[in-house]
């Protein structure tokens, strides 16, 4: 049983036009729409899902609101790889293939589309294409031949920079594992700790409700289409 997470099951961006997103992933990029179906549990919202592979999927949300929020590179998006924005915010998004060989195809597939493709550059650790999505997105595409040598690529003297102690990096190189209990019950709401924006009322409420209760109360199993053809 893994005690930390092994990949990434979805990233979901906003759109005000979902089909704009969809036709992009879809096209430009080769993932094909798998799920398109009213947001659970969230009136007037929609939720696309493409399939990256069999355990992982790009997926947008598009939300009545979104078309009156204003994109504002330096804030809302980064623009550029090298650029800032909000803390809490994608600075850019880097999706992975299997081969330079297959990096090429991605460019070339992109490029085919009248989309601007940079690179690819080797960063030692990986060699990558930039290149911009929909809605002022910064995407990349990767690869790396071989995993990650923290004893190559951890800089000490950037350590120092993030104020990262030696102790606390032996740590963060090497998490404990979690022994138990098992179910752990829901902490005491501590304003300190990070939290989800709901109502604060509706939130606390939800805090106290039993986990049981909450996911037979929250759950959507069925499909939207009864009887795929």
């Amino acid at each position: 049983m893994s005690q930390h997470p092994t990949g990434i099951h979805h990233l979901a961006f906003m759109a005000d036009d979902i089909k704009k997103h969809i036709e992009f992933f879809s096209q430009v990029m080769g993932c094909p729409l798998v799920a398109l179906f009213d947001m659970h549990g969230v009136p007037g919202g929609l939720h696309a899902f493409l399939r990256m592979n069999d355990h992982s999927y790009f997926s947008i949300v598009q939300l009545p609101a979104v078309k009156d929020i204003p994109i504002v590179v330096g804030k809302t998006h980064a623009g550029s790889g090298a650029l800032p924005s909000a803390p809490g915010t994608l600075q850019h998004l880097a999706f992975g293939v299997d081969s330079e060989a297959d990096l090429l195809a991605m460019r070339d597939r992109i490029r085919s589309h009248g989309i601007n493709v940079i690179g690819p550059i080797d960063h030692g650790m990986c060699k990558s294409i930039y290149f911009a999505g929909p809605d002022q997105m910064t995407l990349e595409v990767a690869t790396s031949q071989e995993p990650v040598d923290p004893a190559a690529w951890i800089d000490p003297a950037v350590l120092a920079k993030a104020g990262i102690s030696k102790e606390e990096a032996q740590r963060y190189k090497a998490p404990a594992a979690y022994a138990g209990p098992s179910p752990v019950p829901q902490p005491a709401y501590d304003p300190d700790k990070p939290h989800m924006v709901y109502p604060k009322e509706v939130y606390l409420n939800l805090l106290q409700t039993p986990d049981e209760v909450l996911t037979k109360a929250a759950s959507y199993t069925a499909p939207p289409v009864a009887e795929p053809v």
